[in-house]
């Protein structure tokens, strides 16, 4: 084949790939129709009584029912760095979050660990290693889309339309984190946390014809620590903390099964 022949021929495939190559392919989270939990880890590094939670909460990577039955998140709270050691995923907002569920409950103190289910104290995490047991309740589909990791447009289908004005909650995860904590109560130990929330947002969102729609950004490359990213987001009627429906996904490959003991 002629050298001219050639070259024309090589710029005609890449025209023919020019829309491929400009517009990669979307990536999408859908939840089904019944309800996602929302599994939430209040943790510290600073807290001696953490560590079994975080390694149980980490073994939900290797389950099965990850992002269909639930989507974990881990929230580290503040109020344990005084002790000597500042947890580096801690925020305030987290544990005004934590405090915001004790109101709710008229619960008198905070603690750590504490997992919340579904928006109700949950005890029962040290039970078994699949997670919490599934919800079968119709609620409605959730649904992420976005091109490029950073621009995510959200749509809620719920089951009923009641006319309730929502809102989209979305957190950002880092997974594959190890810890050298050298003070405080953990002074020596080597912590290693999934799911901890690096990013946490809150929008509203408008409805129309009973779909309630809205966008967000949340960039990956801000997280900066760890092996894996995720992104788990969530539902709730506006001004309230209860989640409605739930869904995640990884957005990098996940990390590598690790063998577990029952």
């Amino acid at each position: 084949m002629p050298v001219r022949t050639f070259v024309k021929n090589c710029a005609g495939w890449l025209l023919a790939l020019w829309p491929l190559m400009a517009h990669p392919a979307p990536i999408q989270f859908q939840s089904a129709p019944e309800r996602t939990a929302l599994l939430e880890l209040y943790t510290s590094e600073g807290c001696s009584s953490c560590p079994p939670a975080e390694t149980w909460l980490s073994g939900l990577k290797d389950s099965p029912r990850l992002w269909k039955d639930f989507a974990p998140v881990a929230f580290h709270v503040d109020y344990w760095n005084y002790l000597g050691w500042k947890d580096a995923w801690s925020d305030a907002e987290y544990s005004e979050r934590q405090r915001g569920y004790a109101q709710l409950w008229h619960a008198e103190n905070i603690y750590t660990p504490e997992l919340v289910l579904n928006g109700r104290e949950w005890h029962h995490w040290f039970s078994g290693h699949s997670g919490p047991p599934a919800d079968d309740e119709i609620v409605g589909v959730l649904r992420l889309v976005s091109q490029d990791q950073k621009l995510w447009r959200v749509s809620f289908y719920p089951a009923q339309d009641t006319g309730a004005r929502y809102e989209i909650h979305a957190a950002l995860l880092a997974g594959g984190i190890v810890s050298n904590v050298r003070a405080g109560e953990n002074s020596g130990r080597r912590l290693e946390l999934d799911f901890a929330v690096v990013n946490l947002l809150q929008i509203g969102m408008t409805t129309s014809n009973g779909v309630a729609q809205g966008r967000f950004i949340l960039n990956p490359a801000t997280a900066t620590a760890g092996t894996s990213r995720s992104l788990v987001a969530w539902v709730t009627r506006a001004d309230e903390l209860q989640p409605i429906q739930a869904v995640g996904g990884w957005l990098t490959a996940p990390p590598e099964t690790r063998p577990r003991k029952d």
